[in-house]
């Protein structure tokens, strides 16, 4: 606040409301929390010198008094941040709202380290935790019969009473597929990460489903193999010796999809004129460094961190007004968070890579 000179006012306190207010230090706080019992016109007029002096509560000091921290741990596996710093400024935006602060703790994937932040947190009173990763694998939870909610964000407990919020896999890869066939190409392979995790089957599934409900399959096997460029350089290799008619590749990554469109420009074939190139994550610095940019499937994943920030709320308010449409078997009522998968869908961002190529005449 800015005193008339310039300088820094001193900030008003509830000592200065009281004298204003010709009241005790006691009644003013009461009043201005409204508990304990006074006349009307001594509520009335605590309020009025407390409005006409501009005082602001402190949010820290009113949440003690009430049993409160405003505080909530996000436990996440994902070091480099890929996946848990978007999901987790997501999260920031809905708890914000409710002026209530975020501790970010890096695992590492270490069950021990996981098992000491989690103590920690408990230990510093949050008030509810999210778990997040770098992918979606069911995994164990984080412990039963914890004192806080918990939610598990861009990843899945084995544990079926707990409340998990994952990307929609699966019809993201229906999406890219649906979005080629849209531009006229029809002979579409598919180039992924390990057969092992859920997400390449998943989206490889989506992507052979939207092809069967045209009459079409994919252009060669779907190729299973590594997250990464190099595979993706690889993959092409592979994909373009087994459909030399291939027309758009669809893959699991942007990354796979970056190796791919190198291998394609070195083979002579043009994006998107000659084939078309969706890739999976809208990783930007990945996406906009690919030549030509590169068109791909948006897990939302802000949006995965909103809704596990809304369940959390809604549990630790004892309400149900963050409960999601959508989610499966999931419930909310007296603090508790019932279990159930919610799977949020995905949006396909548009580059150049599948632009329609225009045919001369």
């Amino acid at each position: 606040m800015a005193s008339p000179s310039g300088g820094i006012a001193k900030a008003v306190t509830i000592r200065d409301v009281a004298a204003a207010a010709e009241v005790s230090i006691g009644t003013a706080s009461k009043a201005l929390n409204g508990r304990g019992r006074m006349r009307a016109e001594t509520r009335d007029r605590v309020l009025a010198a407390a409005e006409r002096l501009g005082f602001r509560p402190n949010p820290l000091a009113q949440g003690l008094l009430a049993g409160r921290t405003y505080t909530v741990g996000l436990v996440t596996g994902d070091s480099f941040g890929r996946f848990s710093i978007p999901v987790m400024l997501g999260a920031e935006d809905a708890l914000g709202a409710g002026q209530i602060s975020v501790f970010m703790c890096d695992t590492r994937d270490d069950p021990i380290r996981e098992r000491h932040y989690v103590e920690r947190l408990l230990a510093r009173r949050v008030e509810g935790i999210i778990v997040t990763g770098r992918r979606t694998e069911p995994r164990p939870g984080i412990g039963r019969d914890l004192p806080v909610p918990v939610v598990y964000a861009m990843t899945q407990s084995t544990d079926e009473s707990d409340v998990s919020i994952i990307p929609d896999d699966e019809g993201g890869g229906a999406l890219a597929a649906r979005h080629l066939l849209a531009t006229g190409r029809t002979r579409i392979g598919h180039v992924t990460g390990p057969h092992r995790f859920q997400a390449a089957r998943r989206r490889a599934h989506g992507l052979s489903t939207a092809l069967a409900a045209a009459g079409l399959e994919p252009a060669g096997e779907v190729l299973f193999g590594q997250w990464s460029e190099e595979w993706g350089r690889q993959g092409a290799d592979v994909l373009l010796h087994a459909a030399p008619d291939v027309d758009a590749v669809f893959c699991g990554s942007d990354q796979i999809a970056r190796g791919v469109a190198e291998t394609l420009r070195e083979r002579g074939r043009r994006v998107p004129e000659d084939v078309a190139l969706v890739g999976f994550d809208n990783w930007e610095p990945m996406a906009l460094g690919c030549r030509p940019p590169l068109t791909t499937v948006d897990m939302n994943l802000g949006e995965i961190g909103r809704l596990a920030a809304r369940h959390l709320l809604a549990a630790i308010s004892g309400t149900g007004d963050g409960l999601l449409s959508g989610s499966l078997d999931g419930s909310f009522g007296g603090g508790t968070l019932g279990g159930g998968v919610t799977i949020v869908p995905a949006g396909l961002v548009l580059r150049e890579s599948t632009r329609r190529a225009v045919r001369g005449g």
